[in-house]
Parts: structure tokens; sequence; C-alpha cells
């Protein structure tokens, strides 16, 4: 499957549009994690507990939205956004969502 953000794939025509296509992942991070990043930010520096979630996340919903797409019949995935919202409580819970257009490309 191939992925883009722009809206052609470059050496290949697109056959027909198949439809919207999007994964969602929505991510709890543990007590453990946020007392980690609590004294990594005292400290300065990364923090590579949330970034293992955030990394986690975001390859579930690109897997996600694939899926989507090859049920469709889709061949590639043109336009893809990926955007990051937090939730819960203090923003406990990460959302992680995945867009694009299902096409059939040549």
């Amino acid at each position: 499957m191939i992925l883009t953000t722009t809206q052609s794939v470059e050496g290949h025509n697109i056959k027909e549009y198949r439809g919207l296509v999007f994964g969602e992942v929505i991510s709890g991070v543990n007590a453990f994690k946020d007392i980690a990043a609590s004294w990594r930010n005292l400290v300065g520096g990364r923090t590579n507990a949330y970034e293992g979630e955030l990394n986690k996340a975001r390859s579930q919903a690109i897997q996600e939205m694939v899926n989507m797409a090859g049920q469709y019949g889709a061949n590639a995935i043109v336009g893809v956004k990926i955007d990051y919202e937090t939730l819960g409580d203090g923003g406990s819970m990460l959302m992680v969502t995945a867009s694009g257009t299902g096409v059939i490309i040549d």
C-alpha cells in the first residue's frame, strides 16, 4: 500500500477513488510513565515513555487506516493526515487519528 500526504502519486494515475479511510487509536498512559515523565520534566530532556506510546499509537492508527483501505479495494492512500489530541482528566489519554482517501492507482 502506497501512502502519501500529497493528492497524487508521482508516476501513477489515479484510476478510481474508493472513499475516505481512517484509523483511530486512544491510548492511556499509565501512572508509572506519568511519574517518569514528571521527573524528566523537572530535569529536562526527552521522555522515552511518552515517545514510545506516541509512536505505538501512530503506527496502530496508520495500520487501521491501511486495513480499511484494503477492505475498500484501494492500493494507495492519498492526502494522508495524522492528528493528535489529548483526552480525559488532565490529558491522560492520547488519541491519534490517521485519515486519507483510498484510491486505485495504475
